[in-house]
């Protein structure tokens, strides 16, 4: 895996973020044990790419969770892209904004509250906001990482599944996804706009039912949605694995989570080597 370089997704200051004051920072001594980014208020992507003799042309935005507080930009990002890129997948990690904390450890913010979903909602617009600006920047750019505009995908963990989904409800011709995976989202936090669009996009969805934050019901919801509306979608729920699990090892079933998703893209055909022009 090659990281080729960071990327702005606006040219000047976010639009609605103009007030913000805080500076993005990073900690890695946290009640989630995991290194994390906060106070995101300059939304970029990442490149990973793939071996040039490996790359087929597919490409995922990568949206970590983190219950817009934060972002598990390892285990639910770069480890994530790492997998992704040796089946000749380039990778966008994106960091979008996020609820601006005070303290030092968003962590505890979290654990805080009491009413997270009246927290993060200002927020999760704007989040959106970035990860559509992300979908749209991959297509104007796809020539010149040699990708397929026609597959371009999003996978989002927790908050980024919420980011996922509602980018899914809220697209325009030129920030449509190609296939969405969301994986143990808050679907119940995400925009779902005015409903399931006639063209959404292929959806793979997958959480644990054991689950402590109750996120697999919302798992089964999306699905719901997509079949209820007559478009593709896949379930995986696993009996055991809890939530946030990412690229962590933890010598259960849902450890390979991972295989199930590039499982569902071979099928889909999004494995095979395209050219960007197809």
């Amino acid at each position: 895996m090659r990281n080729a370089e960071t990327l702005r997704l606006y040219p000047g200051i976010a639009p609605g973020s103009e007030d913000w004051s805080l500076s993005e920072a990073e900690s890695t001594s946290n009640l989630w044990d995991t290194r994390i980014i906060y106070n995101v208020t300059d939304p970029t992507l990442s490149v990973f790419l793939p071996d040039p003799t490996l790359a087929n042309g597919t490409s995922v935005i990568i949206c970590p969770g983190g219950a817009f507080h934060a972002l598990s930009i390892d285990s639910e990002g770069i480890d994530v892209a790492r997998a992704l890129t040796k089946r000749g997948i380039t990778c966008f990690v994106l960091k979008y904004r996020l609820v601006q904390c005070q303290s030092e450890d968003p962590t505890r913010d979290v654990a805080r509250q009491r009413n997270l979903a009246a927290v993060v909602a200002p927020v999760v617009d704007l989040a959106m906001a970035d990860g559509l600006a992300a979908v749209s920047w991959v297509r104007k750019n796809a020539a010149e990482y040699s990708l397929n505009p026609s597959r371009i995908g999003m996978l989002g963990f927790s908050a980024g599944g919420t980011v996922t989904a509602s980018v899914a409800f809220n697209y325009q011709d030129n920030s449509r996804p190609d296939f969405i995976a969301p994986i143990y989202l808050a679907y119940s936090w995400a925009n779902k706009g005015s409903g399931v669009p006639r063209d959404v996009p292929p959806l793979f969805a997958l959480a644990a039912s054991d689950d402590p934050l109750d996120l697999a019901p919302e798992s089964v919801e999306i699905y719901q949605d997509w079949i209820s509306a007559g478009h593709s979608a896949e379930l995986h729920l696993y009996s055991t694995g809890g939530h946030g699990f990412g690229m962590r090892r933890q010598n259960l079933p849902s450890d390979r989570w991972i295989e199930r998703f590039t499982d569902w893209m071979v099928v889909r055909g999004l494995l095979e080597c395209r050219s960007g022009s197809d």
